[in-house]
């Protein structure tokens, strides 16, 4: 009953019917974020796309200019110089078929993100009905197949995120954390933003911007005021 009469305070703080202007937007978020934790602020976008289609996808990745404010853990998968430069980069975890073996044997799953080099996918899409449902599985779109695997581990540390649509046509994608503060939100938010308009699938008609709305993890959404897509 505590978090439920916290949500209750939250949402008396402002007007649910009304979208607001990015940076009183997140001045609201900020506030109505209760939780004793520095809860994760998310972006939630819907779109004028059919996800039902191929050609209407809407996917990529960027690093954010503040980052997420969570440090990920990442396993890199590959051999000799690749796995040294994993190492050097800042990797968490550094193996081939001893670490795809602890994942399927002991079902070791202590790492957020695995990047691979093209060469160990065969041996890595051997476990693909496990990394999948997860999240997990190394794909070239999102970076993590790639023989840069120096590069993809900074980009990761250095708070990479990846923005996908999914079956009801919404992203959903942390931003940062209560913590940030309204301008490295607003300079998040707004980046994000960008990479999603400039994502927009040429077969994609009408308006494609539907709505967009912050939230924090134990909090109610904020509408936000967006006229660029």
């Amino acid at each position: 009953m505590k978090l439920a009469k916290k949500y209750a305070e939250s949402v008396k703080l402002y007007d649910r019917s009304k979208s607001y202007e990015l940076n009183e937007a997140a001045k609201l978020v900020v506030e109505t974020a209760k939780a004793k934790f520095d809860e994760t602020i998310e972006l939630h976008v819907r779109l004028g796309v059919d996800p039902r289609q191929a050609d209407q996808q809407v996917r990529g990745v960027l690093v954010l200019p503040n980052g997420t404010g969570k440090t990920k853990k990442v396993l890199v998968i590959a051999k000799g110089d690749k796995a040294d430069a994993a190492t050097a980069a800042g990797a968490d975890y550094v193996g081939a078929e001893e670490t795809i073996q602890r994942i399927q044997s002991q079902n070791w799953f202590d790492f957020d993100v695995m990047i691979t080099t093209p060469d160990m996918m065969g041996m890595v899409g051997r476990i693909g009905r496990i990394l999948g449902p997860k999240g997990l599985m190394p794909n070239p779109k999102s970076g993590t197949v790639t023989m840069d695997v120096a590069k993809a581990v900074k980009e990761v540390k250095a708070g990479k995120v990846e923005y996908r649509l999914d079956k009801t046509a919404i992203i959903h994608c942390p931003i940062g954390k209560k913590s940030f503060g309204v301008e490295k939100l607003a300079e998040n938010f707004n980046a994000l933003m960008d990479a999603i308009v400039k994502a927009k699938p040429a077969a994609a008609k009408g308006q494609y911007i539907k709505s967009v709305t912050l939230s924090a993890t134990m909090g109610p959404g904020v509408k936000v005021t967006y006229n660029k897509g």
